[in-house]
């Protein structure tokens, strides 16, 4: 199938002399290549993708960006792909100013990502309804001054 097919109203298209613009907002799909090695420009924004595993046999992208801070968004992943860990990790490719990373289906292990990875600030995003808040946001309290008294952070 083609996206135009599906959501047609979501996909550019050329104006005939006459017609008027749709009030819904179009979108100008672009394949992007998830290729660490092969970074992407949007709005004047450079993007490097960031290969994950959503699945078994799955991957997703996450994406690396900015100049000044290094940010890294990863969301519906299930494990680190080797090559994507060292591109995020500060004993990788250097330090990020902040990783956000959805934490629902990697909550056990969402930690020991972040540990590993060392970014200055994480945000864990996503935590389902199974998460028992109260008792999680202590031991994240405890874990977090644990880490600024040993430099995990």
């Amino acid at each position: 199938f083609t996206m135009d097919s599906k959501i047609p109203y979501l996909v550019k298209y050329k104006l005939e002399e006459g017609d008027e613009a749709s009030q819904v907002a179009q979108l100008d799909w672009r394949i992007i290549e998830g290729d660490i090695e092969k970074p992407f420009i949007s709005s004047g924004l450079e993007f490097v993708p960031l290969p994950v595993m959503h699945g078994e046999g799955y991957v997703c992208l996450g994406f690396l960006f900015g100049r000044k801070a290094r940010i890294a968004y990863l969301s519906d992943i299930l494990r680190f792909l080797p090559k994507t860990e060292h591109a995020i990790s500060k004993s990788g490719a250097g330090q990020l100013d902040l990783l956000i990373l959805e934490a629902n289906s990697l909550h056990g292990e969402a930690l020991d990502a972040v540990k590993r990875i060392s970014p200055k600030r994480a945000l864990l995003t996503g935590m389902a309804h199974e998460i028992e808040y109260y008792k999680e946001n202590q031991k994240l309290a405890e874990w977090s001054s644990r880490c600024q008294v040993v430099s995990c952070l």
